[in-house]
């Protein structure tokens, strides 16, 4: 390599988080691997800096970042098929959903968004399984949600999840989300626990049910002219530093979880865990869109989890 080649990464959360120290980890890689060829500039969180969350998208799309992550519901408009992954109750445990998204239906995804959108997508950052928070009342059972105004990611699929869970969906970027969670104009949210505390949701909102009720995984995409443009051995390098972040990512994301439920518990909160038929009533309450779903996605995107 000839001349120095500048790679800038971003996300939207502060350094501390795993997805930041993850992103740090592939850059500390590549410039060891080619010192004074390859310098990486970081931007932890984009929001701090006057952008959306979602603004993380086009910054990569036209090159302003070469790097980023951002949850997969973020891409269902301009990519339908996205909106699978966005079902309810698609995975019980963990390891399917990575199985699954570091296997067949992963590289499906990785086609189909690399058709409609300006990138390269070399792994799955895990955001987890979501659960919901509310100031109102306890949520034990559906009923509970009743009339409830959640927030929840840009995605008619989750839109249609809480619709039939009785709230009252809002759709919207997590900074108009932060803004309404602490204005009060907003009762709900949903998110993994280590995105609540992270975001100091659980500073606003008493009430903690472990719902499990979405798995959701942020594609890790760079600008495609620039990735397309390195030499092949930088461009294998880079798919290595992924692959090594995402295991230390994931690692990172259960620790996460206990210690964000310890912080949930030290302000005050009460985390909500649901009995077997409680839980059920939840997947009851949803079967209408499964159902509906295996006739819009067909039998071939089932047979890929």
């Amino acid at each position: 390599m000839a001349d120095p080649i500048t790679i800038r990464m971003g996300g939207y959360g502060p350094p501390t988080t795993s997805f930041s120290r993850a992103l740090k980890l592939i850059g500390d890689s590549l410039e060891q691997k080619f010192p004074g060829h390859v310098h990486v500039k970081y931007v932890w969180n984009i929001m701090d800096f006057g952008y959306r969350a979602e603004e993380i998208l086009w910054l990569v799309e036209d090159g302003v970042l070469t790097l980023g992550y951002q949850s997969s519901s973020y891409l269902t408009d301009r990519v339908p098929e996205l909106g699978f992954v966005d079902l309810p109750f698609l995975f019980e445990r963990r390891d399917d959903a990575r199985a699954a998204i570091d296997g067949a239906l992963g590289q499906y995804l990785a086609e189909k968004i690399e058709r409609r959108v300006n990138y390269r997508v070399l792994g799955w950052f895990e955001n987890g399984f979501r659960h919901i928070s509310n100031r109102l009342r306890r949520v034990c059972v559906p009923a509970d949600l009743k009339g409830m105004r959640i927030r929840v990611l840009p995605s008619e699929v989750q839109a249609k999840t809480f619709e039939l869970l009785g709230a009252i969906p809002i759709r919207c970027d997590l900074t108009e989300a932060i803004a309404s969670i602490k204005a009060g104009t907003i009762d709900a949210q949903e998110n993994p626990f280590a995105n609540t505390v992270t975001y100091g949701v659980h500073k606003f909102h008493h009430f903690h049910t472990v719902t499990n009720h979405f798995y959701i995984s942020r594609p890790i995409f760079l600008h495609r002219p620039s990735f397309d443009a390195w030499p092949p051995e930088l461009r294998l390098a880079m798919r290595e530093a992924v692959t090594q972040a995402v295991a230390f990512q994931r690692g990172l994301a259960i620790e996460e979880d206990r210690e964000a439920r310890v912080a949930i518990l030290a302000e005050g909160c009460e985390i909500i865990e649901l009995t077997a038929e409680e839980h059920a009533q939840f997947r009851a309450a949803v079967a209408p869109l499964l159902n509906e779903a295996r006739g819009k996605y067909g039998r071939e995107m089932f047979d890929l989890i």
